[in-house]
């Protein structure tokens, strides 16, 4: 009698300790999946933001267009790689965004006019603000990533994983041209 009560309480400890840890890589591959969907989230209220942008600056600087379609189609590839890239493709065109942007925000500083409109300030700190929250959401995402990665990487849970289909995620690596640092001549 005392050795089935001890058979059983080992296989009810077995079991509890396999679905801790088949709970605990499920919620932290969740996290992963959340923090993905939060730069998303983001990218989306930068790529909104952008055609207002646009039209405010068109009004001061008609000559121009170049630069306007140069932002503009890259918010168009950033917006398509946003639903159809993994995270490499998605930081290539993002930073291939944020490019066109510099660009746009050096031309505005040729109109001393525009530079003093309160809806170009006004959408340019939005931006800003918004740039801000892209860089915290990635972080955020390789933070989840690093963990998650951690997790079913390591004994016991490796085992679960394998089980299972807990297979790698993909890390949100900037472009190697936007790490570098920036040369500045006086």
């Amino acid at each position: 009698m005392v050795a089935v009560l001890v058979i059983v309480a080992v296989v009810v400890v077995a079991v509890a300790l396999f679905a801790g840890l088949y709970n605990g890589l499920v919620t932290r591959r969740n996290r992963v999946d959340q923090a993905w969907s939060d730069i998303g989230v983001q990218l989306e209220r930068r790529h909104d933001l952008i055609p207002n942008l646009v039209e405010t600056v068109k009004g001061y600087a008609e000559h121009e267009r170049q630069t306007f379609e140069a932002v503009v189609a890259a918010r168009n590839a950033a917006v398509t790689a946003q639903k159809t890239a993994g995270p490499a493709d998605l930081a290539r065109a993002e930073d291939a965004l944020s490019g066109a942007l510099g660009r746009l925000f050096a031309l505005a500083e040729a109109y001393p006019d525009l530079k003093a409109n309160a809806s170009f300030l006004g959408l340019q700190e939005e931006l800003t603000a918004t740039e801000g929250r892209i860089a915290y959401a990635r972080q955020f995402y390789n933070d989840s990533v690093q963990r998650y990665q951690t997790a079913i990487q390591t004994f016991p849970r490796n085992l679960i994983a394998g089980m299972f289909g807990f297979g790698p995620r993909e890390w949100f690596r900037a472009d190697e041209a936007a790490a570098a640092v920036p040369r500045v001549e006086f």
